[in-house]
């Protein structure tokens, strides 16, 4: 018989062995004041297929120029993919944060809602990038499944799925909220 999984023990065993590596950009951004729903969403959309090494200063340079969905609508799509040239597709991700914009001013009064339909209903905005805006600037308990997450955790045996969607629900079950 197998004991059961301590995953606080596993958790520390993360945190001792990452400690020598800089903390993930969205974590970051928040650690530097970039804190609201709308900052969090648009630099995880910049972080897709992006380094955070890459998409970190790409975001400080936009947030440098426009930081609410207001301040992007007064940007065009060039002037938002000026921003962040060095991001990988960047042109797309430019026209993507104008709609998402245009849409949280005229549909929420310009403040983005801690909802995961309303997220999700953004779009080109999954599941891990409205649980990590979810997670990191609503304070809700929220997990960021995306393929690496879902890799690791089956590679683990913490789970046997084939999805990253069915990942995030497997985990759902198995973690503890904290």
């Amino acid at each position: 018989m197998t004991e059961p999984f301590d995953f606080e023990r596993a958790f520390e065993a993360l945190r001792e062995a990452t400690k020598p590596f800089a903390k993930a950009a969205l974590f970051a951004l928040r650690d530097d004041g970039f804190v609201t729903p709308f900052e969090q969403l648009v630099a995880c959309i910049l972080s897709i297929r992006t380094f955070d090494e890459t998409m970190l200063p790409a975001a400080k340079k936009l947030f440098e120029v426009a930081r609410t969905p207001q301040e992007i609508l007064s940007l065009t799509i060039s002037q938002i993919d000026a921003l962040i040239l060095t991001c990988t597709f960047h042109d797309q991700k430019a026209a993507q944060i104008r709609e998402i914009a245009r849409r949280v001013t005229e549909e929420f009064g310009g403040e983005l809602p801690c909802d995961f339909e309303t997220l999700t209903s953004l779009r080109g905005v999954g599941p891990k990038c409205a649980n990590l805006v979810l997670g990191i600037a609503c304070n809700q308990p929220r997990i960021g499944v995306d393929v690496h997450v879902h890799r690791v955790t089956n590679r683990w045996k913490r789970v046997s799925t084939k999805t990253p969607e069915q990942t995030l629900a497997a985990l759902e079950k198995v973690l503890p909220e904290k």
